[in-house]
């Protein structure tokens, strides 16, 4: 896909819609966008290289845009394969190429490729710059966000901020969609459990004047910058984005499903406003677990099994555990047909979530929702509501 950033600053990356699933765990049905760009001044600075399966034709955007010339430095902001794996094929190509990267980079890089480093490498520590003439980057580093090696460079002379993983989204370039569903559904299943290193580079960031945001995925950011810049403080501070609630439930045989369909119905009769009800078991976990962190209340409903809980519910909470999951209110509904064990093992697991208030009353079914049931369920509805 065309895609212009400037006269001298270029764009090389490549859209991947044959890749099924991201991370071999996120689906991805739009596909994903591994970028890199190319500043060309006195000196050529490639920004990052793409994943293996993009390289023939990374390799072919890059030697157009060099159109003869040949590179002085790849700057490396990210290790990861995604973003990495082309790097020996760049110094294969161009052997004289300077690597610019942190010292983390270097000590890392060994781990992922065999070509030696002996006079290859320029380590840049946090505020070195990189003149090339008339654009100059400044280094940041970033580390944990998402990897302890990740730095991120600012070019001043167009003010373009390089962000690494930082503002990246699933989804081809050509993809026709909403930036903040994706970009969410990204963040939090990718970067969401590191968002204090987030919060320490946005005010970093703060003092930059950035006019142009250029991440490893996703679309260049060029309007409207303050509201892109807004949603990661949003979400790296674990605040909730939107006022709703989520009802996330685990059925074996559909009864728990219908009691939480029930509550969801309850809650929205009561003008709970946004209710999302999802069904673990068949949805994309990534969805739901993008649709936790959005809204700041929830309730976890789910069948006892082997004397614990359904596995997909369990899977559901450890994935909302591993991202840090803090400050929310949750209510829990728990089925069981002769030995109820679902509610200790979500309570369990939430009283070791930070700042998670559960509410009561803590509601019981035995096999199918019955009318007696709806006055519980009413009644939890309420101290979700009024918590």
């Amino acid at each position: 896909m065309q895609v212009t950033i400037s006269d001298a600053v270029k764009y090389i990356g490549v859209d991947d819609k044959t890749i099924d699933l991201f991370e071999s765990q996120y689906i991805v049905p739009n596909g994903v966008s591994y970028n890199s760009y190319v500043i060309l001044d006195e000196k050529i600075a490639v920004m990052d290289t793409v994943d293996k399966r993009g390289m023939a034709e990374w390799e072919e955007n890059l030697a157009k845009a060099l159109d003869g010339r040949k590179p002085d430095y790849l700057v490396i902001h990210h290790l990861e394969p995604d973003h990495a794996g082309s790097i020996a094929r760049l110094v294969e190509l161009y052997p004289d190429v300077t690597l610019v990267g942190n010292a983390k980079i270097f000590s890392m890089l060994p781990q992922f490729f065999d070509f030696s480093l002996e006079g290859r490498t320029q380590t840049v520590k946090e505020g070195d710059t990189l003149s090339l003439g008339a654009h100059t980057l400044t280094f940041v580093m970033a580390p944990m966000v998402h990897w302890p090696e990740v730095m991120v460079s600012y070019e001043s002379t167009e003010k373009i901020l390089f962000s690494a993983d930082g503002f990246g989204k699933f989804g081809a370039l050509d993809t026709d969609e909403d930036w903040a569903c994706e970009a969410r559904r990204y963040y939090f299943n990718i970067v969401g459990k590191y968002g204090n290193p987030v919060q320490a580079l946005l005010k970093k960031a703060a003092a930059l004047d950035i006019q142009t945001i250029c991440p490893l995925h996703g679309p260049i950011l060029k309007e409207n910058l303050d509201y892109y810049l807004g949603l990661y403080n949003t979400w790296s501070s674990y605040e909730p984005e939107s006022e709703g609630i989520l009802v996330a439930y685990a059925s074996i045989h559909g009864n728990t499903g219908e009691a939480a369909k029930k509550l969801g119905e309850i809650l929205e009769a009561k003008g709970a406003g946004k209710v999302v009800v999802s069904d673990l078991a068949r949805e994309d976990m990534a969805e739901v677990i993008e649709d936790a962190f959005r809204y700041g209340k929830m309730i976890v409903a789910a069948a006892s099994y082997d004397a614990g809980v359904f596995p997909c519910m369990h899977d559901f909470l450890h994935h909302l555990q591993s991202k840090a999951y803090q400050k929310r209110i949750v209510g829990i509904l728990e089925n069981g047909s002769w030995a109820p064990t679902a509610a200790k093992v979500m309570r369990d697991m939430l009283s070791e979530m930070k700042d998670v208030t559960i509410v009561e009353p803590t509601v019981t079914i035995q096999s199918t929702l019955k009318e007696t049931d709806i006055p519980a369920l009413e009644e939890l509805a309420d101290a979700i509501l009024n918590a």
